[in-house]
């Protein structure tokens, strides 16, 4: 039963973890500028960069579930504040025209570096699955 649960939350994460990645890929493939009142402008920098980081963190949520040092539950809690932090990013967008002000863009990175060390802490506390 529990073997069962964890490939269940295992299926779950990678679903999510894909569906982040496809949204920030379709995200940095239109390089737009300028984009109107509720509207995303992707191709601005400060998104570009939170983006980025985006990737990068997926990337290594995947890659310790890959090698074993995230279990199941710990890649589906740390899938779920990526979400977070992507609606976020939504919101505030919407609000400013596409873009991201540099308030906004210091605010994400704060989650984001946050999020970086839940990462770094689940990967390295020796919990197998």
């Amino acid at each position: 039963m529990k073997n069962r649960i964890a490939k269940s939350l295992l299926i779950l994460a990678t679903g999510g973890l894909m569906s982040v990645s496809f949204a920030v890929a379709q995200n940095a493939a239109s390089p737009q500028s300028g984009a109107g009142t509720g509207q995303f402008d992707p191709g601005h920098p400060r998104v570009n960069q939170v983006d980025q980081r985006e990737v990068n963190q997926q990337d290594r949520i995947a890659q310790g579930m890959k090698s074993g040092s995230l279990t199941a539950g710990e890649a589906a809690h740390l899938e779920n504040n990526e979400a977070k932090i992507q609606q976020q990013k939504k919101a505030d967008m919407a609000a400013h025209g596409g873009h991201l002000t540099k308030s906004e863009q210091n605010q994400i990175n704060r989650e984001q570096n946050a999020q970086s060390h839940a990462i770094y802490r689940d990967k390295h506390n020796s919990r197998v699955r």
